[in-house]
């Protein structure tokens, strides 16, 4: 599937700084320094800035109705602990994203074995509603991105299964337990489901109901 669009990162990162500094987001603000730090000179293997992805979740989100200081902060470090071997507790942010940004870093982790596994650690998520939410944007992004990610088909399928059959259900939870977010969950689930149908026509994936 063909590229047709790539964000701009210094224009991204400029709308970011500035709807931030617009509506005082203090640690979004720190988690934004600190990622431009971390992700500097790093790219995926296509050549596109890593950053890209972080940066494209936060300005999706950043005008959404609900969106907080924590869930924009906890989407631009959610892949930091992860890719780079930092510690949580070392992040400049509150205690609420530091559980978020744990609870984001349940799921590849600790979700190895049986679907039924996997579907516990999701549930995980609610816990949060950060990381509910950054775990919706993350897997927008991540269906979007997947000729820069993913090399094999293999990978791109399972991905398309596992985010209509443990996510999408989730999702649809949240918005009884976080109701102040569920506009934006509304919003979210209504775009990840019309791309979860485009990408599994694509790579014939059949998204069982």
């Amino acid at each position: 599937m063909a590229r047709v669009y790539i964000p701009d990162e210094q224009a991204m990162f400029a709308y970011l700084r500035g709807r931030l500094d617009g509506s005082g987001f203090e640690q979004s603000r720190a988690a934004l320094v600190f990622v431009r730090r971390i992700y500097a000179g790093q790219d995926y293997a296509g050549g596109t800035s890593s950053i890209i992805h972080p940066l494209s979740m936060a300005c999706d989100a950043i005008a959404c109705k609900g969106v907080t200081d924590e869930i924009i902060a906890t989407m631009l470090l959610h892949d930091v602990c992860t890719n780079w071997n930092i510690p949580v507790s070392a992040l400049p942010v509150n205690d609420i994203v530091k559980r978020a940004i744990n609870l984001m870093m349940i799921c590849p982790s600790r979700c190895k074995d049986t679907i039924e596994t996997k579907r516990l650690c999701y549930r995980e998520l609610l816990n949060s509603k950060e990381a509910v939410i950054c775990k919706a944007f993350d897997s927008y992004a991540n269906l979007n991105d997947m000729v820069d990610t993913l090399n094999e088909e293999i990978a791109i399928r399972k991905d398309i299964r596992e985010t209509h059959a443990l996510l999408m259900p989730i999702l649809k939870e949240a918005k009884y337990i976080y109701p102040e977010l569920s506009d934006m969950l509304h919003t979210i689930r209504i775009v990840l489901k019309r791309t979860l149908i485009m990408m599994a026509a694509y790579h014939k994936v059949n998204l069982k109901k």
